[in-house]
């Protein structure tokens, strides 16, 4: 006879593909100590540049049961955003990503939609908590121990046929959900892509990050004005960059795609450095609320076509 808690892990997988979800898999809380280690050696080395909310809340990372007292179960679900795009070299350029609603938003409804679903098949009292991006855990850890994908040397998961443009959310359960999936095996191989197109160098090893080189961190996550180097280092990145991700294989030829819930919003597609520096807040909002750029805002923005702007005119 079939382990029930295996036949519950079947049908809310089923139920979460229902929902858009490209894989879904469960984890119990057992200790990560690499993963922390790992995450320790960032901080310690200073790669995590000015991101000072990395820094806080060590405990609950390593121990997710601090977030929910009686925690037996991650469910990790991941979700694709994979539209294909046609890019014109040198032009200015805006990542996948923030073509999009926020996925803050659409990730959570549906996870709220998969809970719901759980806790109408168990019959009973549930607690649980949901997490997109907003809680200090270890994503692509418990992905991993989920068997539902493997980071890559560009440092991002990669799920196989979905490949790396992806969402990640998580329900933490107070009930234990087994599947004994096994880890996958590194999807990489001899593959070093990812590593000699990176534009910055920010990729200084396989699956080792120095977010201060990354045009990621320095387009949305970094709050103050740009040095001359890293206004130089942009390149013609409006906000983030994919380089990365556009040259990984499993990017090439994948059988699931995006999400119908993410539409590109096509007034972003070929928008210049010169629109964005007449933006006023009114008409930012007008053209960006709704997206991930909106919480980033105008005056970070504009910083960002300053020196796109710059950049294009001196190439």
């Amino acid at each position: 006879m079939a382990d029930p808690s295996t036949n519950l892990a079947r049908t809310i997988r089923k139920e979460a593909a229902r929902l858009g979800f490209s894989a879904t898999g469960f984890s119990s809380p057992v200790p990560q100590p690499l993963a922390m280690q790992r995450y320790n050696a960032m901080m310690s080395e200073h790669r995590h540049g000015e991101m000072a909310y990395m820094e806080e809340r060590m405990e609950e990372r390593a121990t997710p049961e601090i977030l929910l007292p009686g925690l037996k179960t991650i469910i990790s679900a991941a979700i694709s955003y994979n539209h294909p795009l046609h890019n014109t070299a040198g032009q200015p350029y805006i990542s996948k990503y923030a073509l999009i609603d926020d996925y803050h938003t659409v990730v959570r409804k549906k996870l709220e939609e998969l809970l719901a679903s759980l806790k109408t098949l168990l019959g009973k009292e549930l607690n649980a908590i949901i997490t997109v991006d907003s809680s200090p855990v270890l994503e692509k850890t418990w992905a991993e121990h989920s068997g539902i994908g493997k980071t890559g040397k560009n440092s991002l998961l990669i799920i196989p046929s979905a490949g790396s443009y992806l969402f990640l959310g998580e329900i933490l359960v107070d009930k234990e959900i087994t599947d004994n999936k096994p880890p996958l095996p590194n999807l990489c191989g001899s593959c070093s892509n990812c590593l000699e197109s990176c534009p910055t160098g920010a990729l200084i090893e396989p699956g080792k990050l120095d977010a201060t080189r990354c045009i990621s961190y320095l387009t949305i996550e970094l709050k103050r004005e740009f040095t001359p180097e890293e206004s130089a280092m942009i390149g013609n990145n409006l906000f983030g960059c994919d380089q990365c991700q556009q040259v990984c294989p499993h990017n090439h030829h994948t059988t699931i795609t995006a999400d119908s819930s993410f539409t590109l919003h096509q007034n972003l597609l070929n928008i210049t450095p010169e629109t964005i520096l007449n933006l006023t807040k009114s008409t930012f909002r007008t053209l960006f609320h709704g997206t991930p750029i909106y919480r980033t805002g105008l005056k970070r923005l504009k910083r960002n076509a300053r020196a796109v702007a710059n950049n294009l005119k001196t190439s």
